[in-house]
């Protein structure tokens, strides 16, 4: 799909918008976000989406056929869903790092503010980097999908345990502390602060720092997974950037209750490995179809179905596993 440049900048101004008047005017004061209206505000952004879908839908139908408007935005709606689920397992990261660091909630909506501008950053070179990639190598598919389902297989076993969890590990933050000094001053919210006409990073910056990093972690999984949908950069970009946008008020909404999340790495699992099958043998009957009579191809409906079913199982146990707990 070609997109025109207004369409680029358009959508560049809208999230622009949305930040400032996010960092301006509905948060311009360090407040802890009740869980009430951090589920607003996932409402508010989930609807935005939702509404920029069918956007795509009557846009596209409108200038090049209805056909290809059904399956862009299908294409929207089941990256958005993917980078949406993944994005679910990244808030378990934030919650270590913040209790780690005793962060003040009031402080951390702050923080997830400027590791979303970061993230947003990353995921344009990720995604344009990743869709020249495809276009000019098709095989790398096959190592896109080798990641996922290396990845799903890892997640299966993997465990999180808080207790172990020590961010002064983490090799970014080792070289960081050998390049600018850190102080245990968290008196204040800044990110630095000056001592002895010394500047100091604060915890609070080790904090952002250590979000940056994982986005960048969850980034080599959820960016092939998107693809595995659409190498359209356009419709790529959008659904991840979406459901960055409404990645911090979904943490205050869910930090709460993560118990009724107790199985969803299974589901992730099984939706990262599934995908990176899909990669394979989409690619392998697109290029080897015809000579070795194999013509299988994996639909995004059917994807978009696995995806739901999967989530909606795991959430399903989850809540049957925490009554029982309760009890």
């Amino acid at each position: 799909m070609e997109v025109s440049f207004s369409f680029w900048a358009g959508f560049v101004a809208f999230v622009l918008i949305m930040l400032l008047l996010d960092l301006f005017v509905f948060h311009k004061k360090d407040s802890v976000m009740k869980v009430k209206t951090a589920l607003m505000w996932s409402l508010f952004w989930i609807g935005l989406a939702i509404l920029f879908n069918i956007g795509i839908y009557f846009v596209v139908g409108n200038s090049a056929g209805f056909e290809l408007g059904r399956q862009k935005a299908l294409e929207f709606l089941t990256g958005y869903l993917i980078e949406e689920s993944l994005s679910v397992d990244n808030l378990f990261v934030f919650i270590l790092i913040f209790g780690f660091f005793n962060i003040d909630p009031k402080y951390q909506h702050k923080i997830l503010f400027w590791g979303i501008i970061g993230a947003i950053v990353m995921r344009a070179v990720f995604i344009f980097a990743g869709v020249a990639l495809i276009n000019k190598f098709a095989w790398i598919m096959y190592i896109f999908g080798g990641i996922l389902i290396y990845s799903g297989i890892h997640l299966l076993f993997e465990k999180k345990d808080g207790e172990e969890f020590d961010p002064n590990k983490n090799i970014a933050i080792r070289i960081f502390r050998k390049l600018m000094p850190v102080t245990d001053d968290m008196s204040g919210s800044s990110f630095f602060v000056k001592k002895n006409k010394i500047l100091y990073a604060t915890p609070f910056f080790i904090a952002l720092l250590l979000i940056e990093v994982s986005d960048l972690i969850f980034a080599v999984d959820s960016i092939p997974a998107v693809l595995s949908v659409s190498k359209d950069p356009f419709i790529v970009y959008t659904s991840n950037i979406f459901a960055i946008l409404g990645l911090r008020s979904l943490y205050f909404a869910l930090s709460g209750i993560m118990g009724y999340f107790h199985y969803l790495k299974y589901a992730l699992a099984g939706i990262l490995s599934f995908i990176g099958i899909k990669m394979c043998i989409n690619e392998f009957s697109a290029e080897f179809g015809d000579q070795l009579n194999f013509h299988v191809h994996i639909s995004n409906f059917s994807s978009l179905g696995v995806i739901v079913t999967l989530l909606t199982i795991s959430i399903i146990f989850s809540i049957i596993r925490q009554k029982k707990i309760k009890v």
